[in-house]
């Protein structure tokens, strides 16, 4: 098959295509009539590029991944290494999904007056946290300045006052 028609079953462009076997991940194919011509079996190799580009592989970690695939020999040690780290990025990312689904599942539900409100209540950010207690300390060293009520009141709320 042709580069366009790979490129059109498979999602890829022909771009992409051509570099991934400057890289080495596909393997360069033959030509007739100065055309490149493809197997079949290239198909499923491009899909599965493409589907760990789509899950954050690198171009690096990909060709790894398929040169692990490609012995008729058990898995080898580095791509057993890749397997390992891939899985921890996976973990963090559930992490992350996880902690970002229960933001989104508490703003359907928040009440609170201010984003500020939101933000603290949910103890969204290590900074913020490393900010309020850095103002606990220069509150603690320095005489309290003069302040309105209204700025009393989002201290008072925020924790950084009593």
């Amino acid at each position: 098959m042709k580069i366009g028609e790979l490129a059109s079953r498979t999602g890829v462009k022909a771009s992409a295509i051509r570099y991934y076997e400057k890289l080495s991940l596909v393997p360069v194919p033959y030509r007739a009539g100065g055309q490149r011509r493809y197997t079949d079996e290239v198909i499923y190799r491009v899909l599965l590029i493409r589907f760990a580009r789509d899950m954050d592989f690198s171009l690096e970690e990909i060709k790894i991944f398929l040169s692990g695939l490609n012995d008729k020999a058990p898995v080898g040690k580095r791509w057993k290494k890749l397997a390992h780290l891939k899985i921890k990025q996976v973990d963090e990312t559930v992490v992350r999904a996880k902690r970002l689904k229960s933001l989104l599942e508490h703003l359907l539900r928040c009440q609170c007056a201010s984003l500020r409100q939101c933000v603290d209540r949910l103890s969204l950010s290590p900074r913020l946290r490393l900010l309020r207690n850095g103002a606990k300390e220069r509150q603690q060293q320095a005489p309290p300045p003069r302040s309105s009520k209204r700025q009393r009141i989002v201290m008072r709320h925020l924790g950084l006052r009593s």
